[in-house]
């Protein structure tokens, strides 16, 4: 076992205020391509941005065949060691919760209950009009069924779309907010799968740092905070936290 893994169970296992910060590496390692992963979903497809969405009848259809598309990626994903690992944590009371970027679902599925999502979730959908929010599913296969973009059957006519962020369209404030107060509460902040070059999200794990908490960032290629932590594990997610959790 690395001396890596040992101190940061050291750390874990000594903190009063820990946070997990998760990003698309995690839910690789289940079968979900990164965003940026050449061959996935997202690599076949212009970005739609949020305004485009908003204004354009054929954006939203784009939209919409892009993330039905995608969706069957997120149904057939379950949680691997590493969400399983995490979700026991919170259950034992070793973290506070996770913040993460991704919006899979997988740590609600593997347990974990106080999941902070920055960038939304895909398994939802909002109208952007009267705020009406229901299951994914259905309304997936609706629109493969009919290729015809769903309204939101509450008010009529409103404009559905995953209750995920999109290109140009804010951060949900409160979540971001809460975040922050987690990370500015934190004693230490482990960091899994993520570049941390995004922001504001990377600029959570940085704001933890500052203010006082010890980082350890687990991720096999280099990232933009890697020169102020405090622990580098170059492993694969999953069995970085495992062997954490076995050292505990």
């Amino acid at each position: 076992m690395s001396s890596g893994i040992e101190l940061t169970a050291n750390w874990l296992r000594r903190a009063k205020s820990a946070v997990v910060f998760t990003g698309a590496g995690i839910s690789t390692e289940s079968g979900i391509p990164d965003f940026r992963s050449p061959g996935g979903v997202w690599s076949k497809y212009r970005t739609v941005y949020f305004d485009e969405f908003c204004r354009s009848a054929d954006a939203r259809h784009e939209y919409w065949t892009q993330k039905s598309e995608a969706h069957v990626e997120f149904a057939a994903a379950s949680p691997n060691i590493g969400h399983q690992t995490i979700a026991k944590w919170e259950e034992q009371g070793r973290i506070r919760g996770v913040i993460t970027q991704n919006i899979d679902g997988l740590h609600q599925i593997a347990g974990s209950r106080d999941v902070l999502e920055l960038h939304g979730t895909a398994r939802e959908v909002t109208c952007l009009d009267c705020n009406w929010r229901s299951p994914v599913d259905p309304l997936v296969e609706q629109f493969r069924a009919t290729n015809e973009v769903p309204l939101c059957p509450q008010c009529g006519d409103g404009r559905l779309k995953h209750a995920t962020v999109s290109f140009g369209q804010a951060l949900p404030e409160l979540v971001l907010n809460r975040a922050h107060q987690w990370c500015l509460d934190a004693d230490l902040v482990i960091t899994v799968g993520s570049s941390l070059v995004v922001y504001p999200a990377a600029g959570l794990p940085e704001a933890g740092k500052r203010s006082g908490a010890k980082l350890v960032i687990i991720n096999r290629d280099e990232t933009g905070l890697d020169t102020i932590a405090d622990m580098l594990i170059p492993d694969s997610c999953g069995e970085a936290l495992a062997a954490i959790d076995a050292a505990l």
